[in-house]
């Protein structure tokens, strides 16, 4: 594949790539290989003086967890149970913090934006400074990762930002192929390079030949629950924190299952600017580009974006916004 060349100089690129092709030490992150019980409880829990939001429990050799929400930031963690007060709720909106907190306001954002067949949700960020949300989707696929799509972003971005913060959508069907390139992700976030937001992209992804209101998971006999669930417990078996974002598998969702995904403690997450469908990037957009083999022309689009914006980059005026930043209300 004949990739467009950025206007770096030649031996600042060579290095950047020879530097992340040679084989990295693996660095494993800590798993949950032994999870079981996990359920979607909601609950207010207080640790070590801070205040978050319990949205699911599980259990990992005879301890019990929370995968919990910072409410301001959107930051999710998993905690012990042992370590913190839980004040359990039956709803989401009972819990006093939740009121008023950027979590609460991006729920109305996306219930103000539902009714749309496809991209609903939030698909627009606004930063303070110039620059794009970088959001790469990993569909189910048996080609291997595009690795220059992260190479060309260390070639672009190379003494100017020591960790670059993108997004990255995972469907479970692609982590079960794909062992090797998920680690090598992995390597990088934990060498610091990368700063990765991790989206639930569904386990299935299902797709099909029907019109759009019948496809993905608007189509017949999917199970949002186990979608949602099951990718969400192969993350973490895999040391993965899932983020409180989603993204719809094709931006396909209805007002129906937009509430479905709400009632997880879910923010789905579109993109104005998805770039194989010759939608432009602009200051603040949700850039999509899928890095699984199977979208050329995103890829050469996404080089060809670096490529234009090289000399603000080198100036600091282009920048990639970490997501969490730019929900922020």
């Amino acid at each position: 594949m004949k990739l467009p060349s950025l206007s770096v100089p030649y031996p600042f690129i060579v290095w950047s790539i020879l530097f992340l092709l040679i084989k990295p030490e693996i660095i494993y992150s800590q798993g949950y290989p032994h999870l079981v019980d996990y359920q979607v409880r909601f609950a207010a829990i207080s640790c070590k003086g801070k205040q978050y939001i319990g949205i699911r429990s599980f259990r990992n050799q005879d301890q019990d967890y929370r995968l919990s929400v910072d409410p301001n930031t959107l930051e999710t963690y998993v905690i012990k149970s042992t370590d913190c007060k839980i004040i359990e709720v039956s709803n989401i909106q009972k819990i006093v913090n939740f009121s008023g907190s950027t979590y609460a306001k991006s729920f109305q954002h996306v219930r103000d934006h539902e009714y749309a067949l496809q991209d609903a949700g939030i698909d627009y960020a606004f930063p303070k400074e110039r620059g794009i949300n970088l959001t790469i989707d990993l569909c189910p696929s048996h080609k291997p990762l595009d690795k220059v799509i992260f190479e060309s972003l260390f070639s672009a971005f190379r003494g100017i930002e020591s960790s670059l913060p993108i997004a990255i959508s995972l469907s479970g069907k692609w982590i079960l192929n794909h062992e090797a390139d998920l680690q090598w992700l992995i390597n990088l976030k934990n060498k610091g390079l990368l700063t990765i937001t991790w989206i639930n992209h569904t386990y299935n992804h299902r797709v099909n030949k029907d019109p759009l209101d019948h496809n993905f998971l608007l189509a017949a006999g999917t199970h949002v629950n186990t979608e949602i669930l099951d990718n969400e417990m192969l993350m973490l078996k895999k040391g993965i924190v899932p983020s409180v974002f989603f993204r719809f598998p094709g931006l396909v969702s209805s007002n129906e299952i937009m509430e479905e995904v709400l009632g997880f403690g879910l923010i789905p997450i579109g993109s104005d600017a998805w770039l194989a469908k010759g939608q432009h990037a602009q200051d603040g957009s949700i850039v999509l580009i899928h890095a699984n083999g199977n979208e050329e022309v995103g890829v050469q689009d996404f080089i060809q974006l670096l490529n234009s914006e090289q000399k603000n980059i080198r100036n600091k005026r282009w920048i990639l916004h970490d997501l969490h930043e730019g929900v922020e209300y």
